[in-house]
């Protein structure tokens, strides 16, 4: 049975910034759930409330939406929602030949629709369906609600738009609107398994030649109780819930959780499928192909994780059946600081591209 939190939580500082065990992440806890379950947020959020979600007329049938066809890209990934990604290839480059990433976000970056992004917050969403925000220069993490999403299933990431809509996938492939302000949970009309994504982390990335933001996937699964190779890189329109199929990840990534920025920047980051190590990588967000790589010493072997970009660091969220771990990534001293923890485990994260740079 799920306990209600206290509205506020303040973090446990550790000594000192010490490393940690170096991380692999399995998401054990979301897959169990999808083994046995039925199959069937992050915004210019800021303190000031936001919209109430308006619910989403369900599908007549299960059939993908009419233009889901043209939204589809002319060669698909090897991969189906029965294949997972078991018969994905990995390319032959190694990570040696990718730099370190650039550091340089512009501070003026203006986005028209962010009426309030100097209070735009991170959100969380936890593995017992609770979402919070948290706040980079306090520390502070403050309970939005639990989230009462129609399935069985566990949340398996979360991402925000710049309205403070965020969306969520769950462990048995569906997708939901999440109100940040709220905790409302409306379903969507995306088709789960498109392009052979059940499951995927994802991320809002600003558009580069519009005012306009896009919602990317990272296609994200397990086979036989280890974590695969990703299939690549998708995107959803969030108004068909059309998936289109971006490319592979080249060199090949194990299922990063991914983030963006007002300058157009798509990052990943994940745990290694085995052995031990993490990254955060950069990646082209009209290909696929990894720009740049930072090895990172956080986590455990059995951790889940989630992710976000505010104030040009990344804020790294892991755990393995405990409190949540939040470190704190400089690309530009390229160090990484643990900052403390909190009570839920947290297994997604969004962040607006309203957010500072």
């Amino acid at each position: 049975m799920l306990t209600r939190r206290p509205v506020a939580y303040m973090l446990h500082f550790m000594a000192g910034p010490t490393p940690v065990r170096l991380a692999v992440r399995t998401k054990l806890l979301a897959l169990a759930v999808a083994l046995w379950a039925p199959l069937a947020v992050a915004s210019c959020g800021s303190r000031t409330g936001l919209f109430v979600l308006e619910e989403v007329p369900a599908p007549a049938d299960a059939a993908p939406p009419a233009d889901a066809a043209d939204a589809a890209p002319d060669v698909a990934p090897d991969v189906s929602a029965d294949a997972g990604v078991d018969s994905f290839e990995a390319p032959d480059v190694s990570f040696d030949a990718l730099p370190p990433i650039d550091a340089f976000f512009p501070p003026d970056v203006q986005i028209d629709n962010c009426p309030d992004a100097g209070g735009t917050l991170i959100y969380v969403l936890t593995a017992e369906n609770q979402i919070f925000s948290f706040y980079p220069p306090t520390l502070v993490f403050t309970l939005v609600g639990t989230v009462d999403c129609p399935t069985s299933a566990t949340p398996w990431s979360m991402a925000v738009d710049r309205t403070g809509v965020a969306y969520s996938v769950f462990a048995d492939g569906n997708l939901f609107q999440l109100d940040t302000a709220t905790a409302a949970c409306v379903p969507t009309t995306f088709v789960p398994g498109q392009m052979g994504f059940l499951t995927f982390g994802m991320g809002f990335v600003a558009d580069t030649n519009d005012t306009g933001e896009t919602l990317f996937v990272a296609e994200d699964s397990f086979s036989g109780g280890t974590k695969q190779l990703s299939a690549g890189l998708g995107s959803i329109d969030t108004t068909s819930f059309a998936l289109r199929f971006v490319g592979p990840f080249n060199p090949a990534a194990a299922g990063p959780e991914l983030t963006g920025t007002a300058d157009g920047r798509l990052f990943g980051f994940y745990t290694n499928a085995a052995g031990s190590g993490s990254h955060i990588i950069e990646i082209d967000k009209n290909t696929g192909n990894l720009l740049a790589d930072n090895a990172l010493q956080v986590g455990g072997p059995d951790d889940g994780y989630a992710f976000a970009f505010w104030g040009g660091d990344f804020w790294v969220f892991t755990f393995s059946g405990g409190p949540t771990q939040i470190t704190e990534f400089d690309p530009a001293t390229q160090t990484e600081t643990p900052m403390g923890t909190m009570v839920e485990g947290v297994v997604g994260a969004g962040v607006s591209t309203c957010a500072p740079q």
